[in-house]
């Protein structure tokens, strides 16, 4: 169970497309490679949420699900196989500003998930614990492969940051609460 406190997130700053391959270049990325032959995409599906119209090249014109099942089907689903493509949705709680709990997660149980395996890539989604009634959480759970949970402990002195597998399809896994470390040049370790 992801233990997430909602009004965290409320007030979280977030990063746009721009800061992000900032980030990147200080990584060592060469951004401008990466983004010309397509291998580094990055959706901006923030700023419709502020009622704004993004200027960003890949960028969601609405978050209504009917839109996006359309938008989809045209594009995602149609897509070939594209194994090394890696996607990381930072929150699909956020369509339930602009959907009914049902609406949305039909379109992730029909859309979103079955899009990784049609064009045979993996696709990390973050949702936030708390927000949602129960069978939001027990469906999408269900019609994934796996399920990690992310959590702050504030109890402790200093606070920390907590990770581990709850599920898995097909594969044992270590289901035990792991802390994470957090090194220079944004590495992120297990600490031991």
């Amino acid at each position: 169970m992801v233990e997430d406190r909602w009004d965290r997130h409320l007030f979280r700053k977030r990063t746009t497309p721009r800061q992000c391959t900032v980030q990147l270049r200080r990584l060592g990325f060469d951004v401008e490679v990466l983004e010309r032959d397509e291998r580094l995409v990055i959706f901006d599906g923030y700023t419709i949420t502020l009622g704004r119209v993004s200027d960003e090249k890949y960028a969601a014109k609405s978050l209504k699900a009917t839109d996006l099942s359309i938008t989809y089907s045209r594009e995602v689903m149609r897509a070939g196989p594209v194994p090394e493509l890696l996607t990381i949705v930072d929150t699909v709680s956020n369509l339930a500003r602009f959907n009914d709990d049902r609406a949305w997660v039909e379109f992730l149980l029909t859309r979103g998930i079955p899009s990784a395996a049609l064009t045979k890539s993996t696709t990390i989604a973050g949702i936030i614990r708390g927000l949602h009634p129960d069978f939001v959480y027990k469906q999408l759970e269900a019609a994934v492969d796996g399920v990690i949970d992310v959590k702050l402990d504030d109890a402790s002195d200093p606070p920390r940051n907590l990770i581990r597998v709850r599920s898995v399809r097909n594969l044992q896994f270590d289901g035990r609460w792991r802390e994470l470390a957090y090194g220079k040049n944004f590495d992120i370790t297990l600490k031991q």
